[in-house]
């Protein structure tokens, strides 16, 4: 754990420490296009933070193949320089976009590259887990369709949510973060070594997300482009595939002694059938109702509108960064919920728990006006929206009542004048 520890505080510390020259180079490169209608941000705001990302990417696979446990991933398979020439062409790809503009089936063939270059190096989905069944092996062809379908939706699924400042970024590091518990419970709860690449890629996605927001909060100072959030959408997508299709239920069977427990412990693949569908549930239902909404409307289902979930919270009354918590909070609720399900031995408790937190997040979704109100003791500490309204006697008066005591104040200071100069006058004589 302290290895992987280390591989995130370098890649977040890079990511960091970059993002801010990057900034200053999309600005000076023009990178910085006019608002359109669709923005919800008011200035103009640098893009290319991908640039910054990637360069924490790279930072921290080098201090990951200096460590002696994690050295191991990249000698046992090729994983790792799958992910680099994958990213690579999607980094370049974005910084295209986020320069110059890209056409959208231009981009969408890119993708495609992208994600044939990682399956002919290896990272593919070779067979499917089946509790009971074992693993049933899929023919190189269908491998192929599974994985490039898989990186393709991951891919747009977050490209569609960047559109509040910190979405994208913090929606994505809680899928990494539920992905690494999963994964890491399989590597030292059941010894599958397999899943070894699967939490590096989560530890690096951690610490890109985590370096990133640091200036992409509201208001963000800089924003990840498609240089980012392909990048990101590409790295969740190899972290399903690398251990989606070397997973055998067989091996964690004999672990845990019974085939329910097998379910149990497999379910964030299986609901629905693979992990960061579970894990980014909500980015990819709201790709789907976008690709629906579009082609009954007779348009391209790659036109941007202002009609994505985020978007409507804001309709509804919601702030800006209240909109973003709102989001985080569905997407931790279903990620960490369905790791939670596969750990527990009942999903009663589970259940029952995600029930409540549900019924809270939809109060809190359905009230857009309401705003808490920090103790007296602790309100110097936090945004003047959150402090209370002044309590008394003064609290109550109309704002009539204040004008009529503000006109009464200036005409009692008006008559001290006058008196004081009266006084004078007589002193003077």
């Amino acid at each position: 754990m302290r290895e992987y520890l280390l591989v995130l505080f370098c890649t977040a510390a890079v990511t960091y420490l970059l993002t801010g020259p990057v900034r200053k180079f999309a600005i000076a490169a023009g990178a910085m296009p006019p608002v359109r209608a669709r923005d919800v941000h008011r200035e103009p705001t640098p893009r290319l933070g991908g640039i910054a990302m990637f360069g924490g990417l790279c930072a921290g696979i080098l201090v990951a193949s200096q460590l002696d446990n994690l050295s191991k991933v990249f000698s046992q398979g090729t994983d790792i320089r799958a992910l680099l020439s994958g990213a690579g062409i999607m980094f370049l790809l974005g910084v295209l976009d986020d320069k110059w503009g890209v056409d959208a089936l231009v981009k969408l063939g890119g993708q495609m590259i992208a994600a044939g270059v990682m399956v002919w190096q290896g990272v593919t989905v070779i067979t499917l887990p089946v509790p009971g069944v074992g693993p049933v092996a899929v023919s190189p062809t269908q491998g192929m369709v599974i994985s490039v379908t898989l990186v393709v939706v991951m891919v747009n699924a977050v490209n569609f949510i960047d559109g509040l400042d910190g979405l994208a970024g913090g929606m994505v590091c809680i899928a990494a973060m539920a992905f690494f518990l999963y994964s890491y419970r399989l590597w030292y709860g059941y010894t599958i070594s397999d899943a070894a690449p699967a939490v590096l890629f989560s530890v690096l996605l951690i610490g890109m997300c985590l370096g990133f927001l640091a200036h992409n909060m509201h208001p963000a100072r800089i924003f990840m482009g498609d240089s980012g959030s392909m990048m990101l959408g590409l790295m969740l997508a190899v972290a399903a595939i690398s251990i989606t299709g070397r997973v055998d239920p067989d091996l964690i069977n004999n672990e845990t002694g019974s085939q329910t427990a097998t379910v149990h412990a497999l379910v964030p693949i299986y609901i629905p059938l693979l992990l960061p569908l579970t894990v980014i549930a909500l980015p990819l239902a709201d790709l789907l109702l976008a690709v629906v909404r579009r082609t009954w409307a007779g348009q391209s289902p790659f036109a941007a509108d202002k009609r994505h979930l985020h978007h409507r919270l804001l309709q509804v009354g919601h702030s800006h960064s209240r909109a973003v918590l709102i989001m985080y909070f569905w997407a931790a609720l279903i990620a960490f919920g369905s790791v939670a399900f596969s750990v527990t031995n009942t999903g009663r408790t589970v259940v029952l728990t995600l029930a409540g937190l549900c019924l809270v997040g939809m109060v809190v979704l359905l009230t857009p006006r309401f705003r808490p109100r920090a103790p007296r003791a602790v309100q110097s500490f936090v945004p003047p929206r959150y402090r209370r309204q002044q309590t008394g006697p003064m609290a109550e008066l109309s704002a009539k009542d204040k004008q009529l005591l503000g006109e009464a104040g200036r005409d009692s200071g008006m008559g001290s004048t006058a008196t004081g100069h009266h006084h004078k006058a007589t002193g003077r004589r």
